[in-house]
């Protein structure tokens, strides 16, 4: 680090954003990620044990992975050169891969070359790594917000370990927030927060501890100061600084999938409530309405399915509602038709049938139609033996006659298995008794 970069660092511990100016410089200091950093947890026991392994940790904005990053370049007295992956490029990863060549030739001194937002290097970028990592000339640590399944190499993603980090929870931010007013650096000893105010800023971060930081900021630059030189952050002044809780959600990352997953699951499993919960998610967070109709459809096909016929329906009708519409009065008929599929009957039997009789047609391409179910409506098709022998069900009684509509010699397969739930349980009873007439044989037994 050169002597103007060194000055600008002080600079902003000194006079810089307060989530800066607090950061904490040891595991000691950490607050969240107890999965990670607790007593005998495994990224704790590589601090401890001056174990450096290349590293990647994956989740939401303000958690703490470039934190941990700095605490684990100091403990490990390693040196610590951070780049960030938005305005970067090959050559400037080349020549901090040379540098970090260079310190380990001359002193011994392992580099850690953090890289922030890892998951916006495109493929060279990640393939320029590769080498330096493999043979370790830099440890790397990326941090992401996106799945770095989806978004990092596969040869670079098998020379890391990933470790996931959580929001902090509300009593994480709530202990972060009682440290930050007793740090000296932080600036804050005239401030108090009353426990109404901690309370709000606490439970709007969102799991974010950057948000909470930035809300006491300015919360306490609103405040007034009284005639003992104090600053009281109530809840007013609180509710002032925090405008608008973020809801963490990226229609092209994991937020997207997890959410509308949840929604998914909540519908199949009954749960109207939840449902509607993360209906709301994904609508507040700017979701497309249309994605979210076309979702409903195929849980009322697949989850609902002929237990209630009128699941797709109702579906159908709020996609076409949705259209006509649009947001944001769309987002009645999306609920009705969440909670109508959420409170339905539930049978996945069309689905699971439709499975296996792919399956089933993957084993069997070569099977051909029977010759009586042929289409027999064109000019020499009688001439071709099409149709002979077809028995034309209204003809009879009941409009049902035994015969056969499978490819001859396919041994009959169940794969249409109603449930018993709601109206599956009439469609049931129909075919079983369908199934006894195909039993009897021609005595009538």
């Amino acid at each position: 680090m050169d002597i103007f970069s060194f000055r600008a660092e002080e600079e902003l511990n000194r006079s810089g954003p307060l989530a800066v100016r607090v950061r904490p410089k040891s595991l000691d200091g950490f607050v969240g990620q107890e999965h990670l950093v607790g007593e005998g947890k495994p990224l704790r026991r590589l601090v401890e044990n001056d174990i450096l392994l290349s590293l990647l940790f994956y989740g939401p904005p303000g958690t703490g992975k470039t934190t941990l990053a700095e605490i684990i370049a100091a403990e490990t007295k390693a040196a610590f050169v951070r780049v960030n992956a938005v305005s970067s490029s090959v050559s400037e990863l080349r020549k901090n891969i040379e540098d970090a060549r260079q310190r380990l030739a001359s002193s011994g001194t392992r580099t850690i070359l953090f890289i922030d937002e890892i998951h916006r290097f495109n493929k060279a970028q990640q393939d320029a790594l590769l080498p330096a990592v493999e043979q370790g000339i830099v440890v790397l640590i990326g941090a992401t917000t996106e799945n770095p399944y989806f978004t990092v190499n596969a040869p670079l993603l098998s020379r890391m370990r990933i470790f996931p980090f959580e929001p902090l929870t509300i009593q994480d931010i709530t202990m972060l927030l009682h440290n930050v007013l007793q740090s000296p650096a932080a600036n804050l000893q005239n401030v108090e927060l009353t426990q109404e105010a901690l309370t709000h800023l606490a439970e709007m971060a969102n799991g974010d501890a950057r948000a909470a930081l930035n809300s006491l900021e300015l919360a306490a630059a609103l405040a007034q100061t009284n005639e003992y030189g104090q600053k009281i952050i109530d809840l007013a002044l609180a509710e002032e600084a925090v405008q608008r809780r973020f809801v963490v959600y990226d229609k092209d990352g994991d937020s997207h999938y997890d959410v509308i997953s949840a929604f998914i699951k909540s519908i199949r499993g009954s749960d109207p409530d939840a449902a509607l919960y993360w209906l709301a998610r994904m609508l507040e967070a700017g979701e497309d309405p249309l994605f979210i109709a076309r979702r409903l459809i195929i849980v009322a096909s697949e989850d609902i399915g002929n237990a209630d016929p009128h699941g797709l329906l109702v579906a159908v009708s709020a996609a076409q509602a949705v259209q006509m519409i649009g947001l944001p009065e769309g987002r009645i008929p999306l609920a009705q038709a969440t909670t109508y599929l959420a409170s339905a009957p539930k049978s996945n039997a069309a689905y699971v049938g439709i499975e296996e009789a792919l399956s089933l047609v993957k084993k069997r391409p070569g099977d051909r139609v029977p010759v009586h179910l042929r289409d027999a409506s064109y000019q020499g098709a009688k001439s071709l033996g099409h149709g002979k022998g077809y028995l034309y069900p209204h003809d009879y009684q009941g409009h049902f006659v035994k015969q056969n509509y499978l490819p001859e010699g396919m041994k009959r397969p169940r794969l249409y298995r109603p449930s018993s739930n709601g109206y599956e349980v009439s469609i049931k009873k129909r075919l079983e008794q369908w199934e006894r007439l195909r039993r009897k044989d021609d005595t009538g037994d």
